[in-house]
């Protein structure tokens, strides 16, 4: 049994900082359900191309993409149920209210205030539900003076420090390549519901998380923040290399690029080795060689670019020399490790079918997560859970479509 199996989650956010919180919960058992605009649903079902198909044959050149999948939305929303409510109608508040009373959790990444104007938020439900666990994700939180301001993941990588220590030292910077502040603000989300819920498990009682995603992007910062606070040196960009280790970054091969991580002393004199470099005095400890960077990256560049990558990578790994290759994705997925971990992982989904998505990273030794369900279609669990969870007849639930309330 998973540990999060019996808790029920609704999960009123969209795009990805919240989906992919409850999609972490939904991997470790949680039942998520997922409510969506009627008609429209969460924004990312319309971001693409790319979209996916049944089949190849099934795309009409040049016909509009709406009866595909989105490819952002699939890999985002695994495991979930999708209910279909506009809960701002007045026939669809009343569900929506029900769906809380049997909610555990609930999770919502609207802008501060804005289910305030509808009694939805965390003051108004907590009387009622006082063991609910109320999860709000927001650009800057609940507090402070930019509360109200929304908060979109580039935005929040450059006023966050992000970009101002990504990218090479004479470039502009560089967001990075994937939206790394909606993700960790999605797991330290998920995190946080996690504690709360322990917490009730003492005390019997719910509590809010409140996470800002300029919060989750500072916490990022660590050693980089803690340099600041020690020399009030305000960092500058880097490339690839590390501020406080050498050699810690990326070289050419005669044939691409690969990593080089060498961590203490005792690696670099293991790296001369492999290299056939004399071990000199001034490169002896990590400090002198941080010192000495501009001397010692020309010699280190010039000896590796003579041999290709994995002549180097199968050498420095035996020694014991942390190093790795630049792989693109495909490279990437060919990896058996990856199978091995059950990283990639296959489910059936409504109308693709067979659908690859990525496996679950936390391998609990007794009481495992897993991908269960594929991504839902667009209100695909409406009629169950309004007749399974809340008694609704098929008369009614056929009244709530025809005023387009689900």
């Amino acid at each position: 049994m998973p540990p999060l199996d019996g808790i029920t989650v609704l999960d009123l956010t969209r795009v990805l900082s919240g989906p992919y919180c409850t999609m972490l919960l939904a991997d470790m058992g949680a039942r998520v359900i997922k409510i969506e605009q009627p008609g429209k649903g969460d924004d990312t079902r319309a971001w693409g191309p790319p979209f996916q198909y049944p089949s190849a044959d099934k795309r009409r050149a040049g016909g509009p993409d709406v009866d595909g999948e989105s490819a952002y939305f699939l890999s985002i929303n695994r495991n979930k149920e999708s209910v279909t409510l506009d809960f701002k109608h007045p026939e669809g508040r009343p569900v929506l209210d029900r769906l809380i009373a049997k909610s555990d959790v609930l999770v919502e990444n609207f802008r501060p205030f804005t289910l305030t104007r509808l009694g939805l938020d965390y003051q108004a439900l907590a009387p009622r539900h006082s063991r609910l666990v109320y999860c709000s994700i927001s650009g800057f939180g609940q507090s402070g003076p930019r509360r109200s301001q929304p908060g979109y993941d580039a935005i929040m990588q450059a006023e966050g420090g992000l970009m101002s220590i990504t990218g090479s030292a004479d470039g502009p910077p560089y967001r990075l390549g994937v939206a790394i502040v909606d993700i960790v603000s999605g797991m330290f989300a998920a995190f946080g519901i996690a504690m709360a819920l322990l917490a009730r498990e003492r005390t019997g009682k719910g509590q809010q998380v409140d996470l800002a995603m300029l919060d989750a992007t500072v916490a990022l910062l660590t050693y980089q923040a803690g340099g600041f606070f020690a020399t009030g040196t305000v960092p500058a960009r880097l490339g690839n290399r590390h501020p406080s280790i050498v050699p810690y970054e990326t070289f050419a091969a005669s044939d691409g690029e690969f990593v080089i991580a060498v961590g203490n002393d005792e690696q670099w004199r293991r790296f001369c080795t492999i290299a056939g470099l004399p071990e000199e005095e001034r490169f002896a400890t990590n400090r002198q060689r941080v010192t000495a960077y501009d001397v010692l990256r020309p010699l280190l560049a010039d000896r590796l670019r003579t041999g290709p990558r994995q002549f180097w990578i199968d050498r420095l790994t035996t020694a014991g020399v942390p190093c790795g290759s630049v792989r693109n994705l495909q490279e990437l997925f060919d990896d058996p490790q990856l199978g091995a971990r059950e990283m990639i992982a296959r489910v059936e989904h409504a109308t693709i079918g067979q659908l690859r998505t990525l496996g679950v990273p936390i391998k609990l030794s007794e009481t495992a997560g897993a991908v269960r369900t594929a991504p839902p279609t667009l209100g695909q669990h409406t009629d169950a859970v309004l007749a399974g969870d809340l008694g609704l007849s098929a008369g009614a639930i056929a009244a709530l479509r025809r005023q387009r309330v689900v």
